[in-house]
């Protein structure tokens, strides 16, 4: 079983903004699986359905992106499912708009969401889809960066980053990480 997680944060006011864009990778794994997120618990919202076979789990926390952890390990925990099974997507500021970098593990790389879900699971050892939404203005806050919304022009482009991150995703069920890294990094 497989654990996919996507990161945001929970409420209308956050819906759209950058630092949402892993909920919008598991709402469209949803659509495209046929998994419903009908599931209100271990501070999450969730669904279980098939992936290529796979039983799968996708979560969205509702814990606000800097407490992800504590949703992601009571799911963990209450399922049984080790980190290397635990699959993360969520927003990056390095990386151009509807970028995506495959990772089978790695540090938190300054992302707050990450650094929790890794104290909470104590381990850097799970594997992740990072969404690029491009880097903040020079003289503009981060937290008002990644809480604003992507313009037109970003939005087509973030619409193929996301159709690319789910495709990415459902390659890392399959344990098909190197070709994901092959097929999605910088392109």
């Amino acid at each position: 079983m497989k654990l996919i997680v996507g990161l945001g944060n929970p409420t209308d006011k956050y819906e759209g903004t950058r630092h949402n864009v892993g909920f919008e990778v598991i709402d469209r794994m949803a659509d495209e699986y046929g998994i419903g997120l009908d599931a209100v618990k271990h501070k999450g919202i969730y669904g279980k359905g098939k992936i290529d076979g796979q039983t799968v789990i996708l979560l969205k926390p509702m814990t606000y992106m800097n407490l992800s952890g504590e949703s992601v390990s009571a799911v963990a925990a209450y399922y049984k499912i080790e980190p290397e099974d635990i699959i993360v997507i969520y927003d990056d500021i390095n990386l151009d708009v509807g970028r995506l970098r495959v990772r089978g593990k790695g540090s938190a790389g300054g992302h707050n969401g990450i650094k929790n879900i890794i104290a909470h699971l104590h381990t850097e050892e799970f594997p992740r889809v990072r969404v690029g939404v491009g880097m903040k203005p020079p003289k503009m806050d981060l937290a008002d960066y990644v809480l604003s919304r992507f313009t037109k022009d970003e939005c087509e482009k973030m619409d193929e980053g996301y159709d690319k991150a789910v495709r990415a995703t459902a390659m890392l069920v399959k344990d098909e990480l190197e070709q994901a890294m092959n097929d999605y990094n910088g392109k």
